[in-house]
């Protein structure tokens, strides 16, 4: 599961990887649950036909998904992660999936602990190119007592027990788990697919185009 992530905050990186701009000065880095930051969805108004309505949009939220019921934010600490197999039943994320409130997260790198050692290190994933990487998510609108909305997201996890390099990671006993990595040319075709059209996009990022590196924390 990921907790504990880098954001893409290079405004040039957001705009040529994924076409839109940093939505607030508020958008954090260094990110954890509760903390807000920048997610990317389908603009609402993209299919009206005008040249100058942008086919996405950057929009700031909070790292952990706050479902519409939800009494407060404190439900951040528990919903960052949807787990891909169960995440139509989950009440925290039913509605954003059956509604298709699809998002992308930029990321340069994420963090998960390796126990190899015996010990927890904390180990800095990121791409073999360099590149940032766009994490498939759901997004939601919450509504405080005062009116006011707040965007939240989620990222979504598949079963890595198998994979050469996540199932090196968290305690030996844990069920291995990685968030899902979308290929560049099919960030669109994530961001418009319906209920039924998504189960393919879950598929694990190849190993060898991954590096992990011990990063202790200061």
């Amino acid at each position: 599961m990921c907790a504990h992530y880098e954001s893409t905050h290079d405004r040039l990186k957001l705009r040529q990887r994924f076409g839109v701009d940093l939505p607030s000065e508020l958008a954090r880095h260094d990110v954890w649950p509760g903390y807000l930051s920048t997610s990317i969805r389908r603009h609402p108004h993209a299919d009206v036909g005008d040249d100058a309505v942008p086919a996405r949009e950057g929009l700031l939220g909070s790292f952990g998904l706050i479902p519409s019921w939800s009494k407060d934010t404190k439900i951040t600490r528990r919903t960052y992660n949807a787990r891909s197999e169960t995440v139509a039943e989950k009440p925290s994320f039913r509605d954003a999936w059956r509604r298709a409130q699809n998002c992308i997260v930029p990321i340069d790198a994420f963090f998960e602990p390796d126990w190899r050692s015996g010990k927890a290190v904390p180990t800095r994933v990121t791409l073999t190119s360099g590149e940032p990487m766009g994490v498939a998510g759901l997004w939601s609108a919450w509504r405080d007592d005062k009116g006011g909305v707040l965007h939240s997201f989620t990222m979504l996890t598949i079963n890595a027990d198998t994979h050469p390099l996540m199932n090196q990671l968290h305690k030996p006993t844990d069920e291995k788990r990685m968030i899902v990595i979308l290929p560049p040319e099919r960030y669109a075709d994530w961001l418009q697919a319906g209920p039924g059209d998504r189960r393919d996009f879950l598929q694990p990022w190849p190993a060898e185009a991954l590096q992990a590196t011990a990063a202790p924390r200061a």
